[in-house]
Order: structure tokens, then C-alpha cells, then sequence
């Protein structure tokens, strides 16, 4: 028998025949078409087309020459036998296109814009004649895409630049395509943890139903996405350089072979390069909160509205080195950002800080408590207020609304430089910088927290013709990213600094939650979690592109080398959790979770991405084109550079498995199998021109992705678990009780430590998505195309992630999932009177009561699990209806009617959004089928341009007053994303012993309950009344199976209910509720912008002066964001089985801003 570390050896020697082996298949079966043409991962258009006579004859090797005109630069192709020709990878632009032929007059076509990553069509018809006369045509731009079965749309320049943009962040235009919708509940970025900065800090979108993780944004041919294998972003969410960018593509379903690292969307950019003339500009974007509505909260708490000022500034410009061979352009862009944030929250009612509570007030008398010294020293840490809490009958708890005061410095810039090697050789390199530092308070107001993004990006790039039928790319990348997530910075409360409030020596105040009943505390000064990330992707790419007959041919490969650090701090100052308010007071805590500040160490993953593919696009008729390919791509496994690695094979393994020797591992290993070596993904579509008139086209295709195992994923493993890092938890027992502990005396009960680890699939199935589409567009005037189709996926074997498995498991009854019935403390007991004593059975040896196992009790507390056994659909309804710029108007009309539906929407963290669930229980995924936490149904987008026309008949001062004006516009209305109600958050209402304690309610199907939110309404978004704690089905049953009490609840609380209040309360019994049943509120926005241009010919025929008016919101329209999980919004009880004061309640900030006017002053030339 082989051991493991012999066996892992083995494999790896397999995998590298296999690889070798594979390589030479590939190699030889490419072999008969070993040149291509297309543009396969390249930013640049690819042009072709027939070139005919007047009678549809053929005409072979006439001349193609495709010439820039803002360079000079240009390129010489030939017909082939067929009479078809291609030019691959041109930078977008305008272009010039001449055609010559012996015998027939040369044919010029001006005017023709080529756009990025495009495959754009032009024919020609040849008019018999000399060559030396020449047939002028000014060409329209083509409207329907007659050569791809790709639902893809470009971004032009004119977009880019002129729609209004609150943030000035180019990425954020992608939402105006169908299938596209931005991720609005990522995570926020302050006051909880730093859970944004976790995750990501860009902008997310989903792509037809794909998760934010599936999507691939490249600038200049680089992938750009950032250490989570998210969207890229500054702390602020967005991307600058509007005046940088000279267009972008965005392909949204069944994109081709030469596409890898993606099963969801590319957004795919290219940078402006200089020309032969000088051209640039130069801005300010000023803010004021004096131009600005109050916010919904700052009206609704009565505070004064927040301050805001910014100034966004910069200066773009590109010239020529030397004429039609050398150019540059490079673009700076600055923000200075200060902003109040009305932020709305929870804190102890005067009475309640006095000792006085009740739960049945105003029926009943309050109960006079004493309050432990403990618990009265922290109790600053929530801001005083006397504004009594609406949802709160008890009047235990207040209302508070503070202003958080946001800094923001941005530093951005990006230069480009391009150079004619010679008549067949062009080199482009790109240089790209940010820098962003940023702070703001935590959920209290105690703490101000920084972060920072500092990111870099470098692309290399030559493109060799061989020939008229041979173009080859050869491109180097670089993308780096660090970040430093919510880091301590400064006291604003002065307790935050006071280290006698310690829980664990040498640090500050602790980590204080209270169930859901008012926000909690998260920690003085460096006791927040925060976390440092760097991120290095190193890139090769080569693309070739072969016309051959009647197919054009591309093929290439790619090669990606990932350097993924990470050195973080969970909760240093520990976390105290409380069921209840009284519980705080007296100092009862349930549990208590503590790291070894010195035992943190720094995860060094690497991984290597490889991919080839090939890819013909095939005029099987002249009026139909078959797109066919084929992708290899596969990762290595996960490996960290110190062997921090670690993984449980099984859940109920003893020791996890190790990437180096150390005491308290297993062998080493491998973390998990490889099962990216296969990964052939078949791709298939058409692009149909029935009518023969370039005017229709009926697409179609489908498609293979892979999900390939990402660092990111395992991220969370290796150095944040035992034996490398040390940390636990001990829940309040018999055994070990924490009554008076808080906030010095727990530390030493959690001795020896519990050990935390992972649960990786080891022999994981192949992840991929499967895409289809079938769409007809239809040119109806001149510049006015209509897209309707359908687009579908179905995703198999997807990562499924709870950050914390090791629970208790239940059993099943006719009544539902039924968990082991525990006492007051948490210990497992048999029988309704279970809450005063427990049978001698379940005592061990000294007469302690017995806790209810967890699926691993070999010393571990929680265990991460990352399984590939989540499944997605997606079925879409995608209509477009799009005007290209002409008469000064430019419109576009997206809708998208979808539904996209799994079993688990987490791949890195189990609560990758504010209405993720962080664990979710695995042991019954069809339970868990719903909508993905970024569904969205329906969402309408309009975006307009409008260059108003002058009267001709006014001339002088009249004619400058009234010529010059622009409008422009986006509208957008969409239905809200689903949330789950839960109950118990924090409280371990059902006795699972996890990390991530929270529990199903009751769903009521009683009169008004239909729906189960009340929309508009920010105090009571959920109909409480709709939800119970789980009952059982009859006595019978409650006698013989529930818990009338959960395991939390203390005698001594007022606030928690009477033993036995309701009938048949069943607190062990998981509820009928179920994931994502209720929707959030929709959001309905529209920015409109104003701008008079002035142009100057006395300098220059292009030099302008713009001044502009930009609103945001402009109808001031509140637009609120989901009850937030990481506050406990969504809980309808607290952990004792109470209503909960904070249920269904909408805090700030908004989804959206309200009301928000920017000027700006920019010049043009």
C-alpha cells in the first residue's frame, strides 16, 4: 500500500505525462490549421469581408488597404482565391478602406468605425473601370453582427465620455447591456468587520446569471480582475479613467473559444493612443453638500444633512513622437472626498442603561436589574439617545442616527504608448497606477478604520504580419494589487483606546454582539478584524490569426502565474456574544470566541492558470457563418509557498492534512485532487443572414465554461487554521460557565485551544456552466438595430461554501429536520422538562451534563467547507433596442425579464453579500434551491445623448446661447433582490454549536400574509406577523421531541418568554421557511446631465470649453437598501424566541444617493 506522501508523489509524476501528453494532442491536432485569423484574446477589431463584381462573381487577390486616420497607420491585405479577406487586431478607431483591382475602379469606404474586439463586416462590389479612378463611399457603421454568434455590445467613446456618471467609473456603463446587473448588496464597506474589502472592493455585476466571481474584466489584453477574481475597484468601488478609456466591449453569453478564465461575462477595454494630432483635455468635477438633497435618514432622524466635498480633477493628452510611427497619451485624475453617511442604529434605551427593562410594556411593570460594572463600562460605546425605537414595544432599546464622516485621496493615472516597428511590426505598451487611501468610522462611531487600494497594471503588446493571411500577437501582462482592509487607526470615542477593557492582554475593548437587539460593538482601537492582501498575476499570451478559403482560423494559448498573500487578524480583541439585553447587563454571556494574537501567520498561495484553444469561423454560405471551437484549460492546485496548507479529507478526520511537517498534521498532501487536467469545453454557434441584405441575422450557440478552483477560494484555508494559527471558542455551560467573565475572565477558559481547519472536496467533479442562446437582430432604419432573445445556463458541480460545518446535525421527522434537544446550557437531554435536569444517561463520568455531538468532536470548533456540489439555472428574456450616434442623437433601450435560481451563490466566503446566509446547512441542498442572492427579475435601462440642434436662421451672441447644448441621460428601474428571514442570529436559537448561529422560522400562511413585506416602508419592511418561532404538528409530538425554550435562554431574563407562553413552541425544530422567499425593495433612478459646448476656432478646429451639470437621482427618490444580515436586520426574534426590536428594519445608507449635483468645467482640444 502507498503512502500518502508517495501516492501524492505518483500522481504528480502522472500528471506531468498527462500534461506532456495532452500538450502533443493539442499540438498535433491544431497542426492542419496552424495559422488564424481572429482576434482570440486580443482588444483590437478584426474587419472582413467579400470582394465581389457587379454580378456577384468573385474577384481573387484584389488589394485591401486598411488605414487609421487619426495615425497614418495602415495595413495591406489580399483576397484569397474566394474572394474573401481579413485584417485582424486593429485598434478601434475610424478608418479609411480601399479596395483595388486590376480592371476595375478603386473603391474607397470612409468613415468606417471599427470598435473593440469586434469581427465587423465590410463588402465590397467593384464597378468596372480604371484603377486610377477611384469610387468614393461613405460607410455606416455595421448594426447587426453577421460574423459571431456571441450576444455581446460595444461601449463607444461617446458613451463612455458623455453619459453622466456619479464617480466618473467606466465600468459601471456595463450595466446598460442586457443580462447585466449590478451587484447592489455586496457587502458594505465599513462598520462590520471590513466585509467589502474581503470580498472585493469593486463594483460587482452579474452576467446572465453568473456569480460576480465568473466574470472576466481585461484592460489592453490584461486580465485586471483583483485578488477575489472580482471586479477591479478603488475603497470607492470604481474604476477612473473615463478620459483614459477609448471603448470597451461587453460580452454577456456563449463568448468564443479564445476566451478563457471566464464562465461568466468579459468586459473587455483597449486605452486611447496618441495620434498624428495633439488632442487631449482637461477638468474639475465639483461637489457640495450644498448643491445636495438630505439624505431619507437624515430627514427621518432629524439630523442635520451630512457635509460632502469633492473635487475631481485631471488632465488627459496625446500627441505624436514621431508622425504616423510613435505615439503617447497618458491621463491623471485625482479625487479629494469628504462625506457624512446618515447612518441609522440600535442602542440601550436610557431606562435599559439604568438597569430598567421590560417585555411586555406598556401592559406590564418594568424590572428593576442590577448592572454588572462590566457591562456599565462599555455601555458608552453606544451613542446616548432618548428617540424611542418603533419597533421596540418594550422600549428597552433607542433609535440613533449619526453622520459617518468618509475621507477619500485617489491618485489615478495611465499612459500608452504605441510604435511602427516597421511595415509589419507594431508595439503597444500600456502603464496603469492607482492609489487610494481612505477612512471612515465603525458601526458606533467609536473607531475611525482605514483602508487602501494600491494597484498597478502593465501591458505589452507586438502584433507581426507574416502575410496578407497571417497575423500573430504576442502579449506580456502584469497586475498587482495590494490592499489593506478596515485597519485601526484612531480613537473617536476615547474609551476605544483604553486598554483596561480588555479580553485578551495587550489589547483593546472587545468584540461586544447582543443578539439582534441592538447593533454591536466591533472592538476599541486594532481590535476590529482587518487584513492585508497583495496580489501579483503575472501573464503570457499568444493569438494567431489564418484566413484559409472560406474560414478564418485563430488559435493560441495562455499562460498565468498567481501570487496571492494574505496576513490577517480576526476579532484580536475576541468577541463576547449575549442572547439578550438583560443578558449584556448582568453579565451572562453564552459565548466566547479568542485567537493567539501571536500565532497569526501569513498565507502565501501560488497558483498557474494554462489554456489553449482554436477557433474557425466558417462561411459555410455566403449568408451563413458557423462559429466552431474548442478550449483547454486547466489550473494547478493550490499551493502556499511557507506549506501553510491545511484540509480535513473528512469532516470527522482527527488531524487535518498538511503542506508541511508539523505537530498536530497528518502527512502531507496535496490540498485537494486535480480535476481541471480534462477541461475540454466544445463551443458552437452560428450567425444566419436569411434576407442576403446584411439587415437580419438569427443567432444561436452553445457552449462549455469551466469554474476552475481559484486561490481565492481557499484563501480563508492553510494559515488562518490549526496547528498554524490558534484560536477557539467556549460556550457557557455547567462545565464552564461564563457568568461574570465579560470582559477579562473568559480568555483563560479557552485552554487547550480549539482548533479550527477546512473541509475541502478532495476528489472535487468537474465545475463548469453550460450557456445557450437564440437571438434574432434586426437593422429597422438606418442606425437603429432590435435584439430579442433568449439566453439560458445551467450550472453543475459549482462551489458551494459554509464557512463554518461542524454542527449538529438533525434527524428527520414527519414534522420536518428535528435537532437533539439541549437544556439551558447547552447540553443535550431527552423529554419537555429537559430545561431542569437531565436524565443520568446523558451525565458523563463526573456527573456533567453531555452537549449533543457535532459532526467532529475531536477537539475542532469550526471547520470551513468547500464542496463542488451546487447547482444554478438561468432563463432570460434579452431585448435591445440601440441608435448609433447620428443627427446628434445616440440612444439605447435595455430589458432584461429573468430568473436565476441555486442551491448556494457563495464560492470564497459563505456570506459573500449583505443577504447571505454565511453557513448554510449542506446536509439538504434541495431545500436550499432558490433564487441566487443577485437575482434580480426585471430591470429596464435607458440611456440617451442628445446634441440639441441650434436654430441656423440666429447668428452673433443669439447663435452662441442657443447652439452648443447637449442632454444626456440614464434611467433605470428594477425589481429588488430576494433576502431570507431568520431568527436567533447569534444565539444559537437551535442548538447547532456552530460559529454561524442562526436559525429557520415559521412562515404563517394567514389573511395579508400573500407577501410578506411591506414596501416603502422602512421601519417595518417585514410583516413580522407572518413568521413564528417553528411549532410542532401536534402535542404528541412536542411531548416526545421539542425544546419549549432555546438552549440560551436565562431563567433570569425578563425579556424572554414564560415556559411553555406559546403552544407547541418547538425550538428545536427547523422552520418551513426557507431561503431567499422574500424580495427586497426595487430600485428606480435617473441621472441626467446637462452640458453647453463652446467651441473656439480661433485656437483650434476641435478646441472646446464644456461646462456641464450633472444630477444624480434628480427625482430624489429614496431608495432603500435590504434589512442587513450582519446587523440582524432580517432576524423576526431574538435568540430567546422575543420579537425582535430591529426586524425588517432599513438603515442608511440608501441603495442609491438621493439627490446629487456635480459641475464641472472641462476643456477640449
Amino acid at each position: 500500500m502507498l503512502r500518502l506522501g508517495e501516492a501524492a508523489m505518483l500522481s504528480t509524476i502522472h500528471s506531468k505525462k498527462f500534461l506532456v501528453s495532452l500538450l502533443g494532442l493539442i499540438a498535433l491536432a491544431f497542426l492542419p490549421v496552424l495559422c488564424t485569423p481572429a482576434y482570440a484574446q486580443v482588444t483590437g477589431a478584426t474587419l472582413s469581408g467579400t470582394v465581389a463584381d457587379q454580378s456577384g462573381g468573385v474577384v481573387p487577390n484584389a488589394g485591401i488597404s486598411v488605414k487609421n486616420l487619426a495615425t497614418g497607420v495602415s495595413r495591406a491585405v489580399k483576397t484569397d482565391a474566394a474572394g474573401f479577406y481579413s485584417a485582424p487586431n486593429l485598434l478601434p478607431g475610424n478608418y479609411e478602406i480601399t479596395a483595388t483591382a486590376p480592371g476595375f475602379s478603386s473603391q474607397v469606404q470612409s468613415g468606417v468605425e471599427l470598435t473593440v474586439g469586434a469581427q465587423q463586416v465590410l463588402n465590397f462590389a467593384m464597378q468596372v473601370g480604371q484603377v486610377t479612378q477611384a469610387v468614393q463611399v461613405t460607410a455606416e457603421a455595421p448594426t447587426v453582427q453577421l460574423a459571431s454568434s456571441a450576444i455581446s455590445a460595444v461601449v463607444s467613446a461617446t458613451t463612455v465620455r458623455e453619459l453622466p456618471l456619479n464617480g466618473r467609473s467606466w465600468t459601471d456603463l456595463a450595466a446598460l447591456q442586457p443580462g447585466v446587473s449590478g451587484v447592489t448588496p455586496i457587502q458594505p464597506d465599513f462598520a462590520v468587520g471590513g466585509d467589502r474589502g474581503n470580498r472585493g472592493f469593486g463594483n460587482q455585476i452579474s452576467v446572465a446569471g453568473d456569480r460576480p466571481e465568473q466574470n472576466n474584466f481585461r484592460l489592453d489584453g490584461v486580465s485586471i480582475n483583483d485578488f477575489n477574481n472580482a471586479a477591479p475597484g478603488s475603497v470607492l468601488g470604481g474604476d477612473l479613467g473615463v478620459d483614459a478609456v477609448q471603448e470597451f466591449s461587453v460580452l454577456t453569453s456563449n463568448v468564443s473559444a479564445e476566451y478563457g478564465r471566464t464562465s461568466g461575462g468579459v468586459i473587455n477595454a483597449i486605452t486611447r493612443s496618441g495620434t498624428n494630432q495633439f488632442h487631449g483635455s482637461a477638468y474639475e468635477f465639483l461637489r457640495n453638500d450644498a448643491f445636495d438633497a438630505p439624505n431619507f435618514f437624515e430627514n427621518a432622524g432629524g439630523i442635520k444633512k451630512g457635509s460632502f466635498r469633492q473635487n475631481q480633477f485631471g488632465v488627459s493628452a496625446g500627441a505624436p513622437i514621431r508622425k504616423d510611427k510613435t505615439f503617447i497619451f497618458g491621463d491623471y485624475e485625482g479625487i479629494r472626498y469628504a462625506k457624512g453617511i446618515a447612518t441609522s442604529i440600535t442602542v440601550p434605551s436610557n431606562a435599559a442603561r439604568s438597569g430598567l427593562l421590560c417585555s411586555l410594556c406598556p401592559t406590564s411593570q418594568q424590572t428593576q436589574i442590577m448592572v454588572d460594572p462590566a457591562a456599565q463600562s462599555y455601555l458608552p460605546f453606544w451613542p446616548v439617545s432618548a428617540i424611542p425605537n418603533p419597533n421596540d414595544p418594550t422600549g428597552d432599546t433607542a433609535a440613533y442616527t449619526f453622520s459617518a464622516q468618509r475621507k477619500v485621496t485617489e491618485n489615478f493615472f495611465t499612459i500608452r504608448a504605441d510604435h511602427k516597428l516597421s511595415q509589419n511590426d507594431i508595439l503597444a505598451v500600456t502603464y496603469l497606477y492607482d492609489f487610494t487611501p481612505y477612512s471612515s468610522p465603525d458601526g458606533l462611531n467609536d473607531v475611525r478604520v482605514s483602508s487602501n487600494t494600491h494597484r498597478q497594471i502593465v501591458s505589452l503588446e507586438e502584433t507581426h504580419t507574416f502575410g496578407s493571411a497571417l497575423v500573430n500577437t504576442a502579449r506580456a501582462g502584469f497586475s498587482r494589487l495590494h490592499e489593506l482592509n478596515d485597519a485601526g487607526q484612531s480613537a473617536i470615542n476615547p474609551l476605544a483606546n483604553d486598554q483596561s477593557l480588555f479580553a485578551i492582554p495587550g489589547q483593546s475593548a472587545t468584540h461586544v454582539i447582543v443578539g439582534s437587539v441592538i447593533d454591536q460593538f466591533t472592538g476599541g482601537v486594532n481590535g476590529n478584524t482587518y487584513v492585508n492582501y497583495g496580489w501579483n498575476s503575472f501573464q503570457g499570451y499568444d493569438d494567431a490569426f489564418w484566413t484559409h478559403g472560406t474560414h478564418s482560423f485563430k488559435f493560441g494559448g495562455q499562460v498565468e502565474r498567481m501570487q496571492l498573500n494574505r496576513l490577517g487578524h480576526t476579532d484580536p480583541s475576541g468577541v463576547f456574544n449575549f442572547g439578550t439585553l438583560a443578558a449584556f447587563l448582568t453579565n451572562n454571556p453564552f459565548r466566547f470566541t479568542g485567537q493567539n494574537f501571536s500565532s497569526v501567520r501569513e498565507a502565501g498561495l501560488r497558483q498557474t492558470i494554462f489554456g489553449l484553444y482554436a477557433q474557425d469561423d466558417w462561411r459555410f454560405r455566403s449568408n451563413l457563418t458557423v462559429n466552431l471551437g474548442l478550449r483547454w484549460e486547466m489550473s494547478t492546485v493550490v499551493n502556499d509557498k511557507h506549506g501553510y496548507i491545511v484540509n480535513m479529507t473528512n469532516l470527522t478526520d482527527a488531524a487535518p492534512l498538511c503542506g508541511t511537517f508539523i505537530t498536530g498534521c497528518a502527512p502531507g498532501g496535496p490540498l485537494y485532487g486535480n480535476f481541471t487536467r480534462r477541461n475540454f469545453e466544445p463551443r458552437v454557434g452560428f450567425a444566419w443572414d436569411p434576407f442576403r441584405n446584411g439587415k437580419t441575422a438569427v443567432r444561436g450557440s452553445f457552449g462549455l465554461f469551466d469554474i476552475l478552483p481559484l486561490a481565492y477560494q481557499y484563501i480563508a484555508t492553510g494559515a488562518t487554521g490549526s496547528p498554524f494559527q490558534t484560536s477557539g471558542s467556549v460556550n457557557n455551560s455547567k462545565k464552564t460557565p461564563l457568568v461574570g467573565t465579560f470582559p477579562a475572565g473568559a480568555y483563560a477558559k479557552l485552554t487547550p485551544r480549539t482548533k479550527g481547519s477546512d473541509n475541502i472536496e478532495q476528489y472535487a467533479h468537474r465545475s463548469y456552466i453550460m450557456q445557450w442562446n437564440l437571438n434574432v437582430q434586426r437593422e429597422l432604419v438606418r442606425n437603429l438595430t432590435l435584439m430579442v432573445g433568449y439566453v439560458g445556463s445551467r450550472g453543475v458541480h459549482e462551489p458551494f461554501r459554509m464557512d463554518d460545518a461542524n454542527i449538529v446535525l438533525p434527524t428527520v421527522t414527519p414534522a420536518g429536520y428535528l435537532f437533539p434537544q439541549v437544556d439551558v446550557n447547552g447540553n443535550q437531554c431527552l423529554g419537555s422538562t429537559a430545561t431542569i435536569s437531565c436524565p443520568a444517561n446523558l451525565l458523563d463520568s463526573g456527573g456533567n451534563p453531555i452537549p449533543p455531538p457535532r459532526i467532529n468532536e475531536t477537539g475542532f470548533g469550526s471547520i470551513g467547507f468547500l464542496h463542488y456540489e451546487g447547482n444554478s439555472f438561468y432563463n432570460a428574456l434579452e431585448t435591445a433596442v440601440q441608435k448609433t450616434m447620428s443627427h446628434g442623437v445616440q440612444f439605447q433601450t435595455s430589458f432584461t425579464w429573468g430568473k436565476s435560481i441555486d442551491t448556494g451563490s457563495a464560492t470564497g466566503h459563505g456570506d459573500q453579500f449583505t443577504n447571505s446566509l454565511s453557513s448554510l446547512p449542506n446536509y439538504d441542498l434541495t431545500a436550499l434551491r432558490a433564487r441566487s442572492d443577485f437575482d434580480i427579475r426585471r430591470t429596464l435601462v435607458v440611456s440617451l445623448t442628445w446634441q440639441v440642434p441650434s436654430p441656423k436662421s440666429l447668428s452673433g451672441p443669439a447663435r452662441w446661447v442657443t447652439s452648443g447644448w447637449e442632454l444626456g441621460g440614464i434611467y433605470k428601474v428594477s425589481d429588488g433582490i430576494p433576502f431570507t428571514a431568520t431568527w436567533g442570529s447569534g444565539g444559537d436559537p437551535q442548538g447547532l454549536r456552530n460559529s454561524d448561529d442562526w436559525a429557520f422560522p415559521n412562515r404563517l400562511n394567514t389573511p395579508g400574509c400573500a407577501t410578506a413585506t411591506n414596501p416603502g416602508n422602512p421601519n417595518n419592511y417585514i410583516k413580522t406577523q407572518c413568521f413564528a418561532v417553528p411549532t410542532a404538528p401536534d402535542l404528541a409530538f412536542w411531548n416526545a421531541n421539542c425544546d419549549p425554550q432555546p438552549p440560551n435562554a436565562q431563567p433570569s431574563d425578563p425579556n424572554a418568554p414564560p415556559f411553555n407562553a406559546a403552544p407547541l413552541q418547538c425550538f428545536n425544530l427547523r422552520g418551513n421557511s426557507g431561503r431567499n422567499i422574500l424580495t427586497g425593495p426595487g430600485l428606480m433612478n435617473l441621472d441626467f446631465s446637462l452640458f453647453k459646448n463652446n467651441s473656439i476656432k480661433r485656437i483650434s478646429e476641435s478646441f472646446n470649453v464644456q461646462f456641464r451639470a450633472e444630477f444624480f437621482n434628480v427625482l430624489n427618490r429614496a431608495n432603500f437598501a435590504l434589512p442587513s444580515t450582519a446587523l440582524f436586520r432580517t432576524d423576526i426574534f431574538d435568540g430567546t424566541g422575543s420579537p425582535s426590536p430591529t426586524a425588517g428594519v432599513l438603515t442608511g445608507p440608501t441603495a442609491a444617493p438621493g439627490r446629487e449635483i456635480q459641475f464641472a468645467l472641462k476643456v477640449l482640444w
